[in-house]
């Protein structure tokens, strides 16, 4: 290994393809696309995260609409190479031994990231401390500390072994906030006798090599363990007193831990940056936007239409401000031929068959209840006289947690109407959303549908994407999508205006309402009777949004606000 300083970007999941199911959706995919971006521009980046040997899960739906649960069997030897050194840390008083594995991620402009992928699965180990990097997000608390403890501490410990020098540490989420215990102890002084604690701690230090970006804009999604827990398991790593001073007086808080302990904080969109700073008031946390890898999100059909027109977009996606280049007619026979590959797709997985003539409204992410995902269902009368208008259908995809069971009802309840209202409105649900199936459907359909309750989506992302390949956004003003939004130029807002920076009642009815009205009085209407309008809408998309919300752009703003101070 060189000895060149490196940023240290700690993520628990991370997705950079199919083939590595070690993500479960837009966090990981999100860290896959900054390390890409981080290969292109030659950003001395390196990433640790869990190996997730058994992945999230695959899923699959039951003659009831019901999802159910499946391990996912991978093999990482065919993908990457096991590093022969381990290191070993402290769980439950047992030494726990960590192999890495390291996988390459390699540009075509000659930059590369190593990535570091942990595993507890070695002989030296007890069959429970073998299964601690099994499955993502699996399990209880206790499980949960131990894989925190794993990629914190041991992740550190991985990178110091193997003779990195590291300039910053990046936590992608305070999933791995733990790390700032272990660099404590690395710079603690060596001081026989001290009046003052303070002394033998150098906290500024730590902080100083310290980047925190937190995802969460709700306080229930924080991760914070019980003090009895972490004693159990973490032991007295750093003295109890120190502990709760850094993360929290009556629970192990790890985003407060990150805080204390991290010079640069930011959140991932600027409204999320102000929920960010009244959910926890007193830290400066600035607002770096997301944005999507653009060469991994646009289709085959688009590549060849930006090659021909846009040269160089690859690593120069602000070039996409030249979508005015694009003739109408060749950008939209590569919308139809994107659209004609979902439409077999469908026919293929799902045994529907779909038109690529109708109008087709895609919607896939996590299911949960904040992101609303049967909105458009609230009024079932309205929905239905809407297609009277104009037909349309509407592709569903996207997983529940398997402990959430308002997330797994949304799903019983999707499918439920895609049988009982089948013969008015095809409503097709796709099973097991993965990259590969997320990449069709953000280039194949014709309206990005996102729906959630304000202010509850941090960024989001797969709006960026449809953008990447002329797909128009019709979304609630949360998010990335208020600072992307132009009404009537680049998409359209569902609902009122974003005001908020705390936690508003629920507007279903006034949302759900706007929907309707505008699919209704606008959407249907262009989509059939004014293409010339909609293709320049799918030009904006890619010249106002494409151009700014990728990786790219994000990644020099993290270089110039985050890593160089």
């Amino acid at each position: 290994m060189n000895n060149e300083a490196k940023i240290a970007y700690f993520s628990m999941e991370i997705g950079l393809s199919n083939d590595i199911p070690t993500y479960s959706g837009g966090l990981g995919v999100l860290a896959g696309d900054t390390i890409k971006s981080g290969a292109d521009l030659k950003v001395p980046l390196v990433a640790v995260t869990l190996l997730s040997k058994k992945g999230y899960f695959r899923q699959d739906i039951d003659s009831d609409g019901r999802q159910i649960e499946y391990a996912v069997d991978w093999d990482p030897s065919k993908f990457m190479v096991c590093l022969p050194k381990k290191v070993v840390i402290q769980i439950e008083g047992r030494n726990v031994y960590i192999q890495a594995w390291c996988y390459k991620v390699k540009s075509v402009t000659g930059g590369k990231v190593d990535v570091f992928y942990l595993d507890t699965d070695v002989e030296e180990n007890v069959t429970e401390d073998r299964e601690i990097t099994a499955v993502l997000y699996g399990g209880d608390m206790h499980y949960r500390l131990k894989q925190e403890i794993v990629l914190g501490i041991g992740g550190v410990r991985i990178l110091h072994t193997l003779g990195l020098h590291i300039k910053k540490y990046h936590m992608n989420e305070g999933h791995a906030s733990l790390l700032t215990l272990e660099l404590l102890l690395m710079h603690k002084r060596d001081v026989e006798s001290v009046w003052d604690e303070r002394w033998i701690w150098d906290i500024e230090k730590v902080k100083g090599l310290c980047v925190f970006t937190t995802h969460t804009p709700i306080e229930a999604g924080h991760d914070r363990f019980s003090y009895d827990l972490v004693k159990k398991v973490l032991g007295e790593f750093v003295p109890l007193e120190l502990l709760k001073r850094l993360g929290g007086e009556h629970y192990l808080n790890m985003t407060h831990l990150a805080l204390n302990l991290s010079k640069y904080v930011n959140g991932v969109a600027k409204k999320h940056g102000e929920v960010s700073k009244s959910l926890f008031p007193g830290y400066e946390i600035n607002a770096i936007t997301n944005g999507v890898h653009s060469f991994t999100w646009v289709c085959e059909s688009f590549k060849q239409l930006y090659d021909k027109y846009i040269p160089g977009w690859a690593n120069e996606p602000e070039l996409f401000v030249r979508s005015e280049n694009i003739p109408d007619e060749e950008l939209w026979e590569a919308h139809l031929c994107a659209k004609c590959d979902l439409v077999d797709y469908v026919k293929k997985t799902a045994g529907v068959e779909i038109s690529p003539d109708v109008l087709t409204i895609g919607f896939a992410r996590r299911f949960t209840s904040y992101k609303r995902a049967d909105l458009i269902f609230s009024n079932l009368e309205r929905f239905l006289k809407i297609s009277k208008k104009g037909t349309f259908q509407i592709i569903y995809a996207g997983k529940a947690h398997p402990k959430d069971t308002p997330g797994k009802e949304i799903v019983k309840r999707i499918i439920d109407l895609t049988k009982k209202i089948n013969d008015k409105i095809k409503i097709i649900f796709l099973k097991n959303y993965n990259m590969e199936m997320a990449l069709r459907l953000v280039s194949g359909v014709d309206v990005w549908l996102n729906t959630p309750l304000r202010p509850r989506e941090a960024s989001g992302t797969s709006g960026m994407k449809a953008a990447h390949n002329g797909i128009i956004n019709f979304s609630v003003l949360d998010g990335w999508w208020i600072e992307g939004h132009m009404e009537g130029i680049t998409g359209w807002s569902i609902g009122p205006k974003p005001l908020e920076s705390s936690l508003i009642s629920v507007n279903d009815i006034t949302d759900a309402e706007d929907l309707y009205d505008k699919l209704e009085n606008i959407i249907i209407p262009m989509y059939y009777k004014d293409r010339s309008q909609w293709i320049k809408i799918m030009k904006n998309s890619i010249g106002k949004i494409a151009y700014y919300f990728n990786t790219h752009s994000m990644m020099r703003r993290y270089v110039t606000e985050a890593y160089i101070r």
